[in-house]
């Protein structure tokens, strides 16, 4: 499975955490400039999990990504940019998801 995530600069050990959790692929997407003055972000059609990294993205990027993920049915995330955030969320969003299947 993919994950794409949105917002922060670095990734740091988070990228290689989500590796050893069995994403395949990690698209990471800043959140900067570029899409602060378009509302024009979209996830990857191969994205099976979003995570949004909220300390570093504004609200209207979120709303644009949580509406489309909403209507693609595709689970986000919202944390902090720290694997100690993260984990947690991303725990209960996998029990949610599983508990609906």
């Amino acid at each position: 499975m993919s994950v794409f995530i949105v917002g922060g600069d670095r990734l740091g050990n988070i990228s290689d955490n989500l590796k050893k959790l069995g994403f395949a692929q990690i698209i990471h997407e800043k959140g900067r400039k570029k899409i602060k003055k378009s509302k024009n972000i979209y996830i990857p059609g191969e994205a099976g999990l979003v995570i949004i990294l909220t300390d570093f993205v504004n609200h209207n990027i979120a709303e644009t990504i949580k509406k489309e993920a909403k209507s693609r049915a595709v689970p986000v995330v919202y944390a902090k940019r720290s694997w100690s955030a993260i984990a947690p969320k991303l725990k209960q969003c996998c029990m949610r998801t599983a508990g609906a299947v």
